[in-house]
């Protein structure tokens, strides 16, 4: 299996303990999230049904590119962790839609399509900044900038408060490295340009 090909998961705990995160580096839902807070409800999804197939699962949500799971206060996180991030796995791998188009807006099936027309790296790599990193940096008043994508490499301008700012390094490779590895795969680093 290529490298471009590896489905990572990794988890996050949330404020809720019954409540845990499983991140994937992989889109499941475009800009929309599913609540199945029963197994009754998970009809139209086949992760979710997946999932409540599973003893101790409770509740599914599944968003853009994590799913959180609640379990049953009988069971502990430590024992069940790895069955899970292996079931989404397996699911994720399998190519099976996880959720039937019936569950999804118009709108958002008609930018499915869109997408799927311009699912080239460097599309993706944009449009992630522009969603994502572009407010978060304005914000702190800032300013960043795509500026080319070679060989697995993004390099970005970093404008305004980011040029010579002490946490920039950390901004570039904890922060937009990370998502970027997460969500486009043919990323392998972020670097800025050199001043």
């Amino acid at each position: 299996m290529s490298a471009e090909n590896i489905i990572e998961i990794y988890t996050e705990m949330t404020p809720n303990p019954e409540s845990q995160k499983f991140v994937t580096n992989r889109h499941i839902l475009p800009n929309f999230q599913l609540d199945f807070r029963t197994r009754e409800l998970a009809e139209g999804s086949a992760l979710a049904k997946m999932l409540f197939a599973i003893p101790f699962v409770n509740g599914v949500f599944i968003a853009n590119n994590f799913v959180t799971v609640t379990k049953k206060p009988e069971y502990e996180w430590l024992e069940i962790n790895d069955e899970l991030k292996s079931a989404i796995k397996n699911f994720l791998a399998s190519g099976t839609k996880p959720v039937d188009d019936a569950l999804l807006p118009k709108d958002i099936l008609k930018q499915q399509s869109n997408e799927a027309a311009a699912t080239d790296p460097e599309s993706k790599i944009k449009e992630l900044l522009e969603k994502y990193v572009k407010p978060a940096i304005q914000m702190d008043g800032g300013h960043i900038e795509f500026k080319s994508f070679e060989e697995g490499v993004v390099t970005l301008s970093l404008q305004g408060s980011c040029s010579g700012c002490p946490s920039s390094t950390i901004t570039l490779k904890s922060g937009i490295e990370g998502l970027l590895k997460r969500m486009v795969p043919e990323v392998n680093e972020v670097v800025a340009e050199a001043d």
